[in-house]
């Protein structure tokens, strides 16, 4: 294998075009190589505005390519774990898109595929690379916070185009799959436990999914968190941590931009201190320890069990909030 991993992306989505493909570009130990879609014509051109060699009119054609060393996947939630389990059976290491599944069951028979093989598999929740997200769980770890009591996370977008996948039930769509999976995550990172109950409302539209969502957890720890997840309300990505002697705000928690220097607010002994953190590349970094992973023959920072953890509470809370 190369010292630098040859990537190849399943499918032409606009997230690969304007996050991942430039975050690969930018990584020191990784390349994109090849591009695959079911249309040729669109294969050929994101891999002219992208700066990829070569472009394949199916994905069986780049799953063959010998000169493909890991493939990122960011086709829709519902096609996941079918192009997954090929990219196994093909010998291929995946990097998958957030959330890893429709499901637990599908997102426990992806990772079964993979360590039966032996190949390596990781999903693509880039936040927990950034430079904040690292410092708050090191300093919750430290106790910054004393005892954990709550935890509140927001993050919500306006989608108002009918026809847009995140809209689609036949896809797996919703404001949960979408950014209420990162609230969740950042509740499972920052406790280091899995929540024993979980509640939930939600607003149905007529696409048949999740428009908004509010949904309450419990912790092993006495931890209580609350999120609230959307495609339909403005703009906001954001959790909070308090406990008995400090609080922490992240303010610009799952998606900031790469030359942003997001702020950390802390609170204790009466004290408060912000935090500024450098600018980084998330995407990037991410990028860099799955290849990181397979050039030195490791164990990604974050398995692809945790992924099936976070479907799990996705399920408990999509089977509560439509009961």
């Amino acid at each position: 294998m190369t010292r630098k991993i040859r990537w190849g992306i399943l499918s032409t989505a606009n997230i690969g075009l304007r996050r991942v493909v430039p975050a690969i570009q930018q990584a020191n130990n990784s390349e994109v190589v090849a591009v695959a879609s079911r249309s040729l014509d669109k294969a050929h051109k994101f891999a002219a505005d992208s700066g990829i060699p070569t472009a394949y009119g199916s994905y069986e054609a780049l799953l063959a390519d010998p000169n493909v060393d890991a493939i990122y996947n960011p086709l829709p939630n519902s096609e996941h774990a079918v192009w997954s389990i090929r990219c196994a059976e093909a010998g291929k290491p995946v990097l998958c898109e957030k959330p890893l599944a429709s499901d637990a069951a599908e997102a426990q028979a992806m990772v079964d595929a993979f360590t039966s093989r032996g190949i390596l598999f990781a999903e693509g929740f880039m936040y927990r690379f950034h430079p904040q997200t690292v410092q708050v769980k090191q300093m919750v770890e430290s106790g910054a916070v004393g005892q954990m009591i709550a935890l509140n996370a927001s993050f919500t977008f306006a989608l108002w185009n009918d026809n847009n996948i995140r809209l689609d039930a036949a896809l797996a769509g919703g404001g949960l799959m979408d950014v209420g999976c990162y609230c969740i995550s950042a509740m499972r990172l920052m406790t280091g436990q899995e929540p024993v109950a979980g509640k939930a409302l939600a607003h149905v539209g007529a696409s048949g999914v999740d428009e908004w969502l509010s949904a309450v957890l419990e912790f092993p720890n006495g931890a209580i968190g609350h999120f609230d997840c959307g495609v339909r309300a403005q703009r906001t990505h954001t959790y909070e941590i308090r406990g008995t002697k400090g609080r922490i705000l992240v303010e610009q928690a799952f998606v900031p931009e790469p030359h942003e220097q997001p702020l950390v607010r802390w609170w204790h002994d009466d004290q408060y201190e912000v935090i500024t953190m450098p600018a980084a590349n998330q995407y990037t970094l991410m990028i860099e320890d799955f290849a990181d992973s397979l050039l030195n023959n490791r164990p990604p920072r974050y398995a692809g069990q945790d992924g099936v953890a976070n479907m799990q509470v996705i399920d408990r809370l999509l089977a509560d909030a439509r009961r």
